[in-house]
């Protein structure tokens, strides 16, 4: 079977290596010049399985108003203009209630674990590099309203069978010693230990190279103009251009897989399918380490600023925050500014002047879980919307959706993953079900 994969960040990587090592002839195209250039490239390093958690959570949209008038906000909202922009806040507010919060949470650690499990056998079975660390990731609280918070995180966490610690603040300095040395307010933690780390760039190149060995070709520095439809409504090719070639080109397969993370809503739009995924940008610092008694041990998420710090061998990536501004790719000043405050606050042990400050686009859903499965398209399948956690759950929804395209049974169950939560009377709508 011959299988096109559109896109090659770490999700459409993952799925093309597990398409091909189930016997699939498999291309892959990217406007890139190589694996990772884009979202994947210097996100912030965590894979948190057990901290798969909606953006859409009870508390939020209080939260939200009062951000609007912090310096050092988590989010920060920018009109684009677009209706879109409005009807997929508005379905992530809904989104915030208990209820649905623990619907979707509950489907994200279903991926998120499941993810685990091949990311374990991966390694096991390839001997895979990526400077990987297994030593949790701990969430750290700055009050004593954080803490007593928790308590509804960790309920779902005992639910799925998810190990966790609550930790004072001795405990939270126990697992992450550099920040007894912190002169911030440190309350207590959530420590998740089966949770990694690792650089999502390193894995990304060195999985790419695996699915290479495989028999898969990728097709480097390729525009992709646009999906073509057959008399029957499937997807009869992809226009495709190569740079420097004047003349496009169709390539057909039997099957096609999108995996084009934010990009993926302007190229489906034209097949009639309107996903519900909106850029949602944010931020890094890859910071070489000068001092590592000041340094991380793996990750820590800072809850009141909403930033992960993560130890890399001899680098320390520090990511967070949402803007929720369209496709704008701006550097902002005051963005580095926040996250260099909280990285002296935590872990000073890094050269912050050599620096590298980047941005990405994440391909948000309004409830947070990524779109996994069949389309309406009969040949036309989806592994896109993984949000901040297309590192995390790269592995599992790849090996998921290879299983799904090759008609092959599926290790976890797959109901509320694929795009028929958000259809309705035949469209697309932003509130999923």
């Amino acid at each position: 079977m011959k299988v096109v994969v559109l896109g090659a960040g770490v999700v459409g990587v993952a799925t093309a290596y597990y398409l091909a090592r189930a016997g699939a002839e498999v291309t892959v195209i990217d406007r890139n010049a190589g694996p990772a250039l884009d979202t994947s490239f210097a996100n912030a390093g965590q894979i948190s399985y057990g901290y798969s958690t909606p953006w859409g959570a009870p508390g939020i949209p209080t939260k939200a108003v009062k951000w609007m008038f912090e310096k050092h906000a988590p989010l920060a909202i920018r009109l684009d203009g677009s209706a879109f922009q409005l009807s997929w806040m508005s379905a992530m507010l809904y989104n915030c209630s208990p209820e649905r919060y623990a619907i979707n949470k509950e489907r994200m650690l279903r991926v998120s674990n499941y993810s685990r499990q091949c990311l374990a056998q991966l390694r096991a079975d390839t001997g895979i590099q990526f400077e990987g660390r297994s030593a949790g990731t701990l969430q750290l609280f700055r009050s004593q309203k954080q803490v007593d918070q928790a308590q509804r995180d960790m309920e779902v966490l005992k639910e799925c069978g998810i190990a966790y610690e609550l930790l004072d603040k001795a405990g939270v300095c126990r697992a992450e010693p550099a920040l007894a040395q912190s002169g911030a307010t440190i309350t207590g933690g959530l420590r998740l230990p089966d949770d990694e780390t690792g650089d999502c760039f390193l894995f990304t190149n060195a999985l790419a190279k695996l699915a290479e060995g495989l028999g898969v070709q990728f097709r480097w520095n390729v525009e992709i103009d646009q999906l073509e439809q057959g008399a029957d409504g499937s997807i009869g090719g992809v226009r495709i251009r190569s740079a420097g070639e004047p003349q496009a080109e169709v390539l057909q397969a039997d099957r096609y897989v999108l995996a084009l993370g934010s990009f993926s809503r302007p190229l489906l739009q034209s097949t009639g399918l309107d996903l519900p995924i909106y850029p949602v940008k944010g931020y890094s610092l890859t910071i070489p380490i000068v001092d590592e008694a000041l340094a991380p041990i793996s990750t820590v998420l800072d809850e009141t600023y909403k930033i992960a710090l993560t130890r890399f061998d001899q680098r320390i990536r520090v990511g967070g925050m949402a803007e929720l501004g369209g496709f704008d790719r701006a550097l902002r000043p005051e963005r580095r500014a926040t996250l260099e405050m909280v990285t002296r606050q935590l872990f000073p042990g890094g050269d912050l002047p050599r620096a590298e400050f980047w941005t990405g686009l994440r391909p948000m859903t309004p409830d947070s879980t990524p779109i996994i499965g069949p389309t309406p398209i009969a040949n036309l399948y989806l592994n896109t919307g993984h949000g901040t956690l297309g590192w995390t759950m790269s592995c599992g929804s790849g090996k998921l959706v290879a299983d799904i395209v090759l008609g092959q049974p599926t290790d976890i169950a797959t109901d509320g993953l694929s795009i028929q939560r958000y259809l309705r009377a035949g469209k697309v709508c932003t509130r999923a079900t």
